[in-house]
């Protein structure tokens, strides 16, 4: 696993051992900020269920101002700090070590808005749901945010337009799917 383009190019990223983490490959994060790269210069970036890091490390390498990154796993919040000493990112970054949703309470009034919101969930158990309706009233997003998610080809997003959100784009890959999702 690497940084595939900007300041921190062709850098090596550590992951953890095991099956705590599921790092989206090159192949599809490359793909994901091809979509999304000309909006990366000094952007503010959420990277939500971070494991390596590598997504929102992507981000900062391609130009992003800062990033919070989020990860309840000690062992890979660790990690996400040894990549972004690697990487020489460590300036615009924030790591929290806590689940998803305390991090999103811990940081809201505090100032945050967000351009990018992306979350890659453990698979099928309604994670994107529930992050998205801590998001919905929140002051971290606006209608300008994009909230983008990683899931399970099955999982489905019909309860949308019911929260106030609508689907802007969606890209099928082969085991799983992005979608871009914002506030109504």
């Amino acid at each position: 696993m690497r940084v595939i383009a900007g300041k921190a190019r062709r850098l090596l990223l550590k992951t953890i051992e095991g099956q705590d983490t599921r790092p989206t490959t090159d192949r599809i994060k490359e793909t994901l900020f091809n979509m999304i790269n000309t909006d990366m210069a000094d952007c503010c970036f959420l990277d939500l269920f971070s494991g390596s890091g590598a997504i929102g490390i992507e981000a900062l390498s391609r130009g992003a101002r800062f990033a919070v990154l989020i990860e309840q796993n000690p062992k890979a919040a660790e990690c996400i700090r040894e990549n972004l000493k690697t990487t020489k990112l460590e300036d615009g970054a924030i790591v929290m070590n806590c689940d998803v949703l305390t991090g999103i309470s811990r940081m809201e009034g505090k100032g945050y808005v967000f351009d990018y919101v992306f979350m890659d969930p453990p698979y099928n158990l309604e994670w994107e749901k529930r992050v998205l309706e801590a998001l919905i009233n929140s002051t971290m997003i606006d209608e300008h945010t994009v909230i983008i998610t990683e899931a399970s080809l099955e999982t489905s997003f019909d309860y949308l337009e019911d929260m106030g959100y609508q689907m802007v784009k969606e890209k099928t890959y082969k085991t799983n799917k992005h979608i871009f999702i914002e506030k109504k």
